[in-house]
C-alpha cells in the first residue's frame, strides 16, 4: 500500500496530526466543532469528566463524557479555509497509520456536528430560535477544487440558484451539498430545518457594505426569495458547505445546528447572546446524547 508522503501528511515528532495536535485515541466517535475556541470550554462543562485536552492555535479539544457517552469538541476558527484543515486532519488522525503512513484497512466514520451562530434569512425564524442545515449551499468556492465534488453535488438546487440569483461569472460555482439524514432525524424536533449559505467572508461576501459596495447587490433578498422544490434558504453562515461537502467525501455524517442571533430581514439581533449558545449546547447534547 502506497505511503502518504511527509509533505502531504504533517506528524509532529510524537505522530500527532500537525495542526488540530491529535492521535486517533484522542477523538471520540462523536465530535462536536465549533468556530469560538472559548466555547470548546463552556461545551466540556457540561461533562462529567474530561480525558483529554490539548491546544495548538486556534484548535483547542477537550475529549469528556456526556450521559455515559465519550464526546470529543474542537474548535475550528472561522471560515471554511479552517474546515478544510480539520476535516482532513481528523480524518487522516482516525484512518491513517503515523507509524505507516498508511491508510487503516478499517475505517472509521466519525459524527461530526457543528454547533454555531447565525443570522436568519426568513423573517419567520425567531431570534434565539434553532436552525438545522438540511443543505450547506457553499459560496466559497472550497468543494471546487477536491475531485469527485460533482458525485455529492445537488445540481438541482446548484443551478437554480445560480438562475435565481443572475449569479456572477467571476463568482465560484455554488455547489450545495446534503447533511446527514441520520443526525438530522435527531435534531428535527422544535427547530427550523432548510438550507445554510455559507459565505466566505462576513462583510461583502454576506452583502454588508461599510466603506466598499458588494458586487452582488441585494444579495439577501435574493437568497430570502429563493425556493427550489420546497426548499428555501434559512441562514447565512461561513462553514456549513465545507463541512458538508467534505465530511461526504471522507464519509463521515455531518450536521449544522446554529443558534440564531440576528434576524437579517427584521434586522433583530439576540439581547442575550451567553444564554443562547448555553440553550444550543445543553439542547445539541441531549440530542446527541439521548
Amino acid at each position: 500500500m502506497s505511503q502518504f508522503p511527509e509533505t502531504e501528511l504533517i506528524l509532529t515528532n510524537d505522530n500527532r496530526v500537525y495542526h488540530i495536535n491529535l492521535k486517533a485515541e484522542d477523538i471520540a466517535d462523536d465530535v462536536i466543532v465549533v468556530g469560538d475556541q472559548h466555547r470548546v470550554a463552556q461545551i466540556s462543562a457540561f461533562f462529567s469528566k474530561i480525558e483529554f485536552k490539548t491546544e495548538h492555535r486556534e484548535f483547542v479539544t477537550h475529549t469528556g463524557i456526556f450521559n455515559g457517552k465519550r464526546i470529543t469538541v474542537l474548535s475550528t476558527g472561522i471560515g471554511t479555509d479552517n474546515i478544510d484543515i480539520v476535516l482532513n486532519e481528523l480524518d487522516a488522525a482516525v484512518n491513517i497509520d503515523p507509524v505507516t503512513r498508511t491508510l487503516n484497512k478499517q475505517l472509521r466514520s466519525l459524527n461530526i456536528i457543528r454547533l454555531g451562530t447565525s443570522g436568519a434569512l426568513q423573517g419567520d425564524i425567531p431570534v434565539n430560535g434553532i436552525v438545522v442545515s438540511s443543505y450547506g449551499l457553499g459560496l466559497d468556492g472550497l468543494l471546487n477544487f477536491y475531485g469527485r465534488w460533482k458525485e455529492i453535488n445537488e445540481d438541482g438546487i446548484s443551478e437554480a440558484f445560480m438562475k435565481h440569483t443572475g449569479w456572477l461569472p467571476n463568482l465560484p460555482y455554488p455547489y450545495c451539498v446534503k447533511g446527514s439524514e441520520k443526525l438530522l432525524e435527531r435534531f428535527r424536533e422544535g427547530t427550523h430545518i432548510g438550507i445554510t449559505a455559507t459565505a466566505p467572508g462576513f462583510y461583502g461576501p454576506q452583502g454588508r457594505e461599510i466603506r466598499l459596495k458588494a458586487s452582488m447587490q441585494g444579495l439577501n433578498e435574493l437568497l430570502t426569495e429563493f425556493r427550489h422544490d420546497g426548499h428555501r434558504i434559512t441562514n447565512f453562515e461561513m462553514e456549513t458547505s465545507a463541512l458538508y461537502g467534505l465530511g461526504r467525501l471522507l464519509g463521515h455524517n455531518c450536521l449544522t445546528a446554529c443558534v440564531i442571533i440576528a434576524n437579517r430581514v427584521r434586522k433583530e439581533f439576540t439581547s442575550d447572546y451567553k444564554k443562547s449558545v448555553e440553550h444550543l449546547i445543553g439542547a445539541s447534547l441531549e440530542r446527541l446524547t439521548g
